[in-house]
């Protein structure tokens, strides 16, 4: 619940701001923290056991392949997501990513977040995926976008390993 001072305009944009960078830095604390305590935790019982074993599973991991795949730039589009921030954010703490680099990662992601929230654009966002979810034509579309990407991705890799290769037989 947004406090009485900050119903809208800037007042609210810096409550929220203030909201994801905590929520966001607490959760990439939490995941560099138990990237340690979980190899000390790991196989005990009790609260220690669970978290170490929640942060050995499939959403840390989740994260951490995503920043594996996709660079830094997966963490400022991850504020733009419903259900991956967490994941991202634990992520870059699980695999010890450096704090400022993260944090200044983190910023824009943070800024867009406050916006979308502040503006009602998540609510929008939505209604646009789910709409889209229901037309031929707009999966169509994001078929479309997804090999455009999907061909720069497979060209860059191409050239990446051409690159290797020739410097191995050069």
């Amino acid at each position: 619940m947004t406090p009485s001072w900050a119903s809208s305009g800037l007042p609210l944009f810096i409550f929220l701001f203030f909201v994801v960078f905590h929520r966001a830095q607490l959760t990439y604390w939490l995941g560099r923290g138990a990237a340690k305590g979980a190899l000390a935790s790991a196989g005990k019982n009790g609260l220690r056991g669970k978290i170490a074993a929640w942060f050995e599973g499939p959403v840390p991991r989740y994260g951490a392949r995503l920043l594996e795949q996709w660079g830094i730039v997966i963490i400022p589009l991850c504020f733009l997501t419903v259900g991956v921030q967490t994941a991202v954010n634990a992520g870059a703490g699980v695999v010890r990513m450096s704090w400022k680099k993260y944090t200044l990662a983190m910023i824009p992601g943070c800024i867009a977040w406050s916006i979308m929230y502040g503006l009602g654009m998540l609510a929008v966002w939505m209604a646009v995926v789910r709409a889209a979810a229901g037309s031929v034509w707009a999966w169509l579309g994001l078929l479309a976008v997804a090999a455009v990407v999907a061909t720069l991705v497979l060209v860059k890799r191409r050239r990446g390993r051409g690159s290797e290769q020739s410097l191995e037989h050069g």
